[in-house]
């Protein structure tokens, strides 16, 4: 009877690790369908190999303290610094590429369906002036960041939109974040995001960025 019991709780135990366990998520396009803006070769790599790679040491960083998988990404992230000391570095690192790169790819969307929606140009004129002022301060942020990182369009805690920037996979929701906030928009600006295409033209890929934008998505996160 105890072998049983026994059985059953690892089987539980295990079955709950795999359930828990994150994964990659389901493009809703295809690697061509960014094209010409974001090339194949660098989706498939940065999907595959780079997003994967974070998804992985995440669940390796994890798997030490199983109870972690019950808490929200979001909630670790607003308490990274209380995470034992052997995972923190990890969990800092992987789990904000892992979250970040999810993000992204929503905030992504073919050519022919990228057209900003009315509430966000209402929202963008409220706090910015103008879409054109909105623009030109994101852009702004992306090249400026030194190395690698993100540009963030972010709410505050008083609704207000702002643009902030992030190094390495560092995000708005985490602890020590200079400025915090509610992800609305995410630019990706390591290397490997454009590097195939653009090489060391950033500016280029943050330009083009703009026909590629999945504004409904964006809408949605301004609620």
């Amino acid at each position: 009877m105890k072998k049983l019991q026994l059985l059953l709780l690892v089987t539980f135990t295990l079955g709950f690790t795999a359930q828990a366990q994150y994964k990659l998520p389901q493009l809703n396009y295809k690697y061509t369908d960014l094209e010409p803006y974001i090339d194949s070769a660098t989706m498939y790599v940065h999907y595959n190999n780079h997003h994967a790679a974070y998804t992985n040491n995440l669940n390796k960083a994890l798997s030490k303290y199983p109870e972690l998988y019950k808490k929200e990404l979001v909630e670790i992230f607003q308490h990274v610094e209380e995470l034992p000391a052997d995972i923190q570095t990890s969990v800092r690192n992987n789990g904000g590429g892992y979250y970040n790169h999810l993000l992204f790819w929503e905030l992504l969307t073919p050519p022919a369906k990228s057209k900003m929606t009315p509430a966000v140009e209402r929202a963008l004129i409220a706090d910015f002036g103008s879409v054109e002022k909105f623009k030109e301060e994101f852009e702004k942020a992306a090249t400026g960041r030194f190395g690698s990182g993100w540009a963030w369009l972010i709410k505050d805690a008083g609704g207000k939109l702002k643009i902030i920037s992030t190094p390495n996979q560092d995000n708005p929701w985490m602890s020590f974040a200079k400025t915090k906030g509610k992800p609305i928009l995410a630019l990706d600006v390591w290397e490997h995001a454009y590097y195939l295409k653009y090489q060391s033209k950033r500016a280029d890929y943050v330009k083009a960025f703009w026909s590629v934008v999945n504004w409904e998505k964006v809408e949605e996160l301004l609620k």
